[in-house]
């Protein structure tokens, strides 16, 4: 049985147009432009600045040592001389649940958020953050619970049970119903706004902001802090942010109806056939282990961590073989084009960062060969050659974005690409995953990304266990995730603080923040800063 459904893409879609009611007529006739927002902090706009960093923090106690906690209390000290925090998605596991919003979101967040002193009294749907915090929706915050289970976990049968007291997931009776509840939690929603003229009263309460593409959204801390849209974009000392929903194009490319596209398709099924028997294997092995004994508790935590990455394996290859494949989200790829482009064109941006949940570049064991890590990479990829031909006179030899920050694999690390050929050439890439979830290891194959040269061959993925040789692309540069074994497995969570400096183009000065569980006891990691 599957623990968790992934909607369909146009599902996704369409369901987070309706909630932001988007291009309504009152909100067209008002000239707003529902991807961007204003921080109103009321701080000067310097072109130094810093921001912090977090992603696929949204789990729980982990048998009473938190943490996604342990990263707040890192994130806390630094946050007053930081002018906003980035996070690249998965902010409740497992299924972006509401009810799991006050356990894994409210409290390990609760300094961040207006009346965090009394965590309990904070709706999910009501929050008000004092500093700004600016998400991307994750897989996770999309996800739902198969019917079934939905009835056994609401009924308490044994399942749930083995479920939520052995392997310590966060699972409740319902999933995020589509999104609903991210959506709830951090987007302006709009569809709630359901009586005469009171739609119009509230943009014209909160559509304020004046900027080159129309009236925007005020985001002001401690008042305000909505999001206008699951993507969206915004400036700061010069710099051009665009926050991407990676979930709506990480569709894997469909296999060739060739000889070689039906080996795969059998390959992959008996994959699939092996990767369920290992499954029922280690939940069968959690019924006989007793999380009271530390050292059966080791083995749990071991095995939840696996079941997790089975899963993750299970959805990639299910989503490989499914007939139903549904298009991509070109009007969000498109309106990235378009966006790209202005702001290379605008004299008064000097640097340009993306961040989204899934990393097209990655070493991490489980991710960095999946198929929906291909078609992010493709995708993007081709966003990036049609600017790189709009632009190329304009940047000169630069890349066309400095930076991009990603989450969805459970580490850190910072790549870099190479010459690839295509716009992505030349880019830094830091996944910043490990700021509470279950941690991973890299893979054994080494820090050096090749890819299949020919068309064919990147649809049909990598065979498990045959190497390929192909065109050298990325380089890891940086990997910090979970290493050693058995009672000296090293747990090292992480975060980021980033400098921005001055100048253009902008370096940026990235400092990790690490904090270690190690035989037992929190000890924070010191990685030497490095200037990008």
């Amino acid at each position: 049985m599957k623990f968790v459904s992934d909607p369909r893409i146009t599902v996704k879609i369409s369901k987070m147009n309706e909630r932001v009611r988007w291009q309504e007529q009152a909100i067209v006739d008002r000239g707003i432009d529902q991807t961007r927002i204003v921080l109103d902090d009321r701080t000067s706009d310097s072109p130094e600045f810093s921001f912090l960093v977090a992603g696929d923090s949204g789990t729980s106690n982990h048998r009473g040592h938190n943490p996604q906690r342990q990263i707040a209390q890192q994130m806390l000290s630094q946050r007053e001389t930081c002018r906003f925090l980035l996070h690249t998605g998965d902010v409740v596991y497992l299924v972006g649940s509401s009810e799991y919003y006050l356990q894994n979101f409210i409290r390990p967040y609760r300094e961040f958020i207006v009346g965090g002193e009394h965590p309990s009294r904070i709706a999910y749907d009501r929050m008000v953050f004092n500093f700004p915090f600016l998400p991307v929706p994750g897989n996770h915050d999309y996800y739902d619970l198969p019917v079934v289970y939905g009835i056994l976990s609401a009924t308490a049968l044994p399942l749930r049970k083995l479920l939520g007291a052995k392997l310590d997931l966060d699972v409740g009776w319902h999933g995020s119903d589509r999104g609903n509840a991210y959506a709830k939690a951090f987007l302006d929603y709009l569809k709630a706004h359901k009586l005469p003229g009171e739609l119009d009263r509230h943009l014209d309460t909160h559509y304020t902001a004046s900027t080159s593409t129309g009236r925007c959204l005020r985001y002001q801390p401690g008042s305000f802090t909505r999001l206008p849209n699951r993507y969206y974009t915004f400036r700061s000392g010069g710099i051009d942010f665009f926050a991407l929903d990676s979930n709506t194009f990480n569709e894997p490319l469909p296999l060739p109806k060739t000889k070689q596209g039906d080996i795969r398709r059998r390959n992959l099924e008996i994959e699939r056939q092996q990767l369920e028997r290992e499954k029922l294997a280690m939940l069968e092995m959690c019924d006989r282990l007793n999380p009271e004994i530390p050292e059966e508790a080791e083995q749990l935590d071991d095995l939840s961590a696996k079941l997790a990455q089975v899963d993750e394996m299970l959805m990639d290859i299910h989503k490989q073989l499914s007939s139903d494949k549904t298009a991509t989200d070109v009007e969000q790829l498109e309106w990235l084009e378009r966006r790209l482009i202005d702001s290379w064109r605008d004299s008064d941006v000097r640097g340009r960062v993306i961040y989204l949940h899934h990393p097209p570049y990655v070493t991490e064991a489980t991710k960095w060969n999946q198929a929906q890590t291909l078609a992010v990479r493709l995708r993007l990829r081709e966003v990036l050659d049609v600017v790189r031909d709009a632009v190329g006179e304009v940047a000169g030899g630069r890349s066309l974005v400095d930076l991009v920050l990603t989450g969805h694999a459970h580490c850190l690390e910072h790549l870099r690409t190479g010459d690839t050929g295509h716009g992505d050439s030349g880019i830094n890439w830091i996944v910043c995953g490990g700021s509470g979830h279950s941690l991973r290891r890299q893979r054994p194959e080494g820090p050096v990304l090749e890819e299949p040269s020919s068309p064919e061959a990147y649809r049909l993925g990598r065979e498990p266990g045959v190497k390929t040789a192909g065109q050298r692309v990325a380089e890891s540069l940086l990997f910090v995730g979970r290493s050693g074994q058995g009672s000296h497995k090293r747990r090292p969570y992480s975060c980021l603080r980033i400098d921005v400096l001055d100048g253009t183009p902008p370096k940026f000065r990235v400092t990790p923040l690490v904090v270690e569980r190690f035989e037992g006891k929190w000890q924070e990691i010191a990685i030497e800063p490095f200037v990008i």
